[in-house]
């Protein structure tokens, strides 16, 4: 008699991200979507990177669409802005309880320029 398989067992749930980059002249969004912890960070940490070796004048990291942010995606932002200042600009487009609050506890807020909404970082970084 062959054995029942139970599909919840066989289903691995994996967290999803997809990582996107848009020019606005010589400033580089990086948007992320979906779910940053440490299975998926490597992918925004490759995107970022990518970006940055275009030679921006300044790089978004937005976060609009991200629905879980972990203190891996956090590291993410920290090394970024490490890389990146004080030659090129950095900003980060984070707002509510998933992603800008986490940022105002761990302190990323105060040293990372952080906006509610990408029209506003990208009118305080094209000024």
């Amino acid at each position: 008699m062959p054995e029942e398989s139970n599909i919840s067992d066989d289903l691995v749930l994996t967290p999803s991200c997809e990582v996107s980059e848009e020019w606005f002249d010589r400033v580089v969004v990086v948007s992320a979507t979906g779910t940053v912890d440490m299975l998926t960070s490597p992918k925004l940490e490759e995107g970022i990177a990518a970006a940055l070796s275009k030679k921006p004048t300044a790089l978004v990291v937005n976060f609009t669409d991200v629905e879980f942010l972990a203190s891996a995606g956090m590291s993410v932002l920290i090394a970024a802005h490490q890389l990146a200042t004080p030659s090129v600009a950095f900003a980060v487009v984070a707002d509510g309880p998933v992603t800008g609050r986490p940022l105002k506890l761990v302190g990323i807020a105060d040293i990372v320029d952080v906006f509610k909404t990408l029209d506003d970082a990208l009118a305080k970084l094209a000024a």
